[in-house]
């Protein structure tokens, strides 16, 4: 439905941070570990000629230069990830790669669902020539659910009954109480309840949706 898409809520591009510390692939290890500090985060990204992101070091993939080689080995003596990594000096030798990235035009349902699937806390985001545009982690995302209960009603009552189906406010009720929202009421025959209801739990910082809807040809 082309209401759907237009009541789809906010984007990826719409939230994410897009300064975003960058190394190159040559970067020293050292070097990396100033940028963490100086920078007060726990990962850089690293790109490559293109400002397109090739791989990202963390806190984690350092962690393993304390280890030292040949500790982390596995039982038949052939080298680990981590073992490998110990040995690393440069940002190519030291990152996590492949990276999952975004669109910026990705609704954040999108978003969440991979982060949720790969059990990732961020991803980031790339332009139409993979080149790096942002970030968003999962602290953006949960931002949306800190909208006030007031414009989500409005949104339901103007965007969703009035503008997009032409229904009167009077007979449909729109309470919303922490981002739970309950809908009650008639609406005429040519409605889908069942549409309605999906409508709403797409808005930004809905959390729930109860409804006691019913049509106006519909049995008591």
């Amino acid at each position: 439905m082309e209401m759907e898409k237009e009541m789809s809520g906010r984007t990826v591009g719409e939230i994410m941070s897009k300064g975003v510390v960058c190394v190159q692939r040559r970067t020293l290890f050292k070097e990396i570990v100033h940028v963490l500090r100086e920078y007060d985060i726990t990962a850089v990204v690293v790109t490559d000629g293109l400002d397109r992101p090739v791989g990202v070091v963390s806190e984690a993939d350092l962690m393993h230069k304390l280890a030292g080689p040949g500790r982390e080995s596995g039982p038949s003596g052939i080298p680990t990830e981590g073992d490998e990594k110990s040995r690393g000096a440069t940002a190519e030798e030291l990152m996590t790669s492949p990276v999952l990235c975004a669109g910026p035009e990705w609704p954040l349902s999108w978003a969440a669902h991979v982060m949720e699937t790969y059990r990732v806390k961020r991803l980031l985001v790339t332009g139409a020539q993979g080149e790096l545009v942002g970030l968003v982690s999962r602290s953006d995302i949960l931002q949306v659910f800190l909208r006030r209960d007031a414009e989500i009603k409005n949104e339901i009552v103007e965007e969703v009954l009035v503008k997009g189906l032409g229904e009167q406010p009077s007979t449909v009720s729109v309470e919303v109480l922490h981002g739970e929202v309950v809908l009650s009421g008639e609406v005429s025959s040519t409605v889908s309840i069942s549409i309605i209801e999906h409508i709403c739990r797409g808005i930004d910082g809905v959390v729930s949706v109860r409804s006691r809807l019913r049509c106006l040809d519909s049995p008591v």
